[in-house]
C-alpha cells in the first residue's frame, strides 16, 4: 500500500514539474542543471524528481548537486555527501564560513535568514559559473511562492513573489524553481516516504522566520475554512489586472497601448 501511495504521489509531483516546465520553459535539451542542496526536504525532493524526469524524457540534460557548508556549528555535511554517493549523483561540496559574517552583521534579536540567504545565493551563483551550469535550480515550492507574495504585500509594500524562472542578480545565472506548482504537504510526504536524510535549519541557532511562519499560519487557517484558497492565490499570481491596481507606470503603459 505504501508503494502504491508513493507511486501516485511521485506521479503527481512529476506532473506538476512537467506543467511548470512547459509553462515557463525551465529546462531542456543540453542543459546542465546545478541543484542547490541544503539538506532540507524540498531540495532533496527536487534533485531526485529531476533525475526521474531525466530517465523519462527523450533528450539529454545533466544534473549536479551542490551543497554549501556555511560554517554553522555542527553542520553535518558528511550526511549530504554520503547521500550523494549512495544515490550516484554527480556533486560538489562547497565550504565558506558565512556564519561568522551573519553573527557580526545582524543585530541581536533580528533574524539571520535574510542575510544568510543572500550570502548563500552569491556563492552558488559563482559556483554555477565555474562548473558551467546553464540553470541553477532551487527547491522553492507553491507554498513558498504564496507566503512570499503575502510577506511582500504586508511588510514591504510590493506586489511580487518568486518567479519560476528569472535571471539572477548577477545578470548571468538563470534561476529556476521546478517545484513552483508542487504543494508543500506533498513534498513533505514524499520526503518522508523516500526517507531523505533531513538536516534541520536550526543548527546556527537562528530564530524562526516569524513573518513567514505567520503567513503560513494565515494561509492554513483560510484553507481550513475554504479549500480553494491556496489554489485561488496561485491563480491570482497568473491573473493580474493592472488597470485595477495603483501602479502609475503600468497604467500609463496601458493608456499608451
Amino acid at each position: 500500500m505504501a508503494l502504491d501511495s508513493l507511486a501516485k504521489l511521485e506521479k503527481r509531483l512529476l506532473g506538476r514539474i512537467a506543467t511548470a516546465n512547459k509553462t515557463f520553459d525551465l529546462f531542456g535539451p543540453g542543459d546542465k542543471i546545478m541543484v542547490g542542496i541544503s539538506g532540507g526536504k524540498d531540495s532533496y525532493a527536487l534533485i531526485y524528481l529531476l533525475r526521474e524526469i531525466q530517465k523519462r524524457v527523450p533528450w539529454d540534460f545533466d544534473i549536479i548537486g551542490v551543497n554549501l557548508d556555511q560554517g554553522q556549528p555542527g553542520f553535518p555535511a558528511h550526511v549530504i555527501e554520503s547521500w550523494f554517493v549512495s544515490e550516484g549523483f554527480e556533486y560538489k561540496m562547497l565550504t565558506q564560513n558565512t556564519y561568522e559574517v551573519v553573527l557580526d552583521k545582524v543585530p541581536e534579536g533580528k533574524t539571520y535568514c535574510s542575510l544568510c540567504s543572500r550570502l548563500r545565493r552569491g556563492i552558488l551563483y559563482t559556483a554555477a559559473k565555474k562548473i558551467g551550469a546553464t540553470k541553477l535550480a532551487l527547491g522553492h515550492h507553491r507554498d513558498d511562492l504564496m507566503e512570499t507574495l503575502l510577506m511582500n504585500m504586508f511588510y514591504s509594500g510590493q506586489l511580487k513573489s518568486m518567479a519560476p524562472k528569472v535571471y539572477a542578480e548577477d545578470g548571468v545565472n538563470v534561476v529556476i524553481r521546478p517545484l513552483a506548482y508542487c504543494a508543500e504537504e506533498d513534498i513533505a510526504e514524499y520526503a518522508s516516504l523516500k526517507d531523505f536524510p533531513i538536516i534541520p535549519c536550526n543548527l546556527c541557532g537562528s530564530q524562526d522566520n516569524m513573518m513567514r511562519q505567520d503567513m503560513k499560519a494565515l494561509l492554513g487557517r483560510l484553507q481550513s475554512t475554504n479549500p480553494n484558497v491556496k489554489g485561488n492565490v496561485m491563480s491570482a499570481m497568473g491573473n493580474i489586472q493592472p488597470s485595477h491596481l495603483l501602479d502609475l507606470s503600468m497604467r500609463e503603459a496601458l493608456l499608451r497601448d
